[in-house]
């Protein structure tokens, strides 16, 4: 699990400078990334770490992400919005 300052992190790298990023992410992280197990929130850190292109592509539907966990997590954060 991540702790405090983990989460305080993660909340801050989901603040991508794309708006429509921003406003998927940031709620996302803010309010249910504490309440995910340890494997889920590290896919979210997985997550984090591709380019803003390639996220905004895969939560408008344009290309699917490169493997089932963070294709899980894509429809994860799009229902939580």
């Amino acid at each position: 699990m991540l702790n405090e300052q983990e989460l305080k992190q993660q909340v801050w790298h989901s603040r991508r400078g794309m708006l429509e990023l921003d406003q998927l992410l940031e709620p996302f992280s803010r309010d249910q990334l504490p309440l995910l197990d340890a494997s889920r929130q590290q896919v979210y850190v997985r997550l984090l770490q591709y380019q803003d292109p390639d996220l905004l592509a895969w939560f408008m539907g344009h290309t699917k992400a490169p493997d089932p966990q963070l294709r899980d997590m894509v429809a994860l954060i799009k229902r939580y919005v």
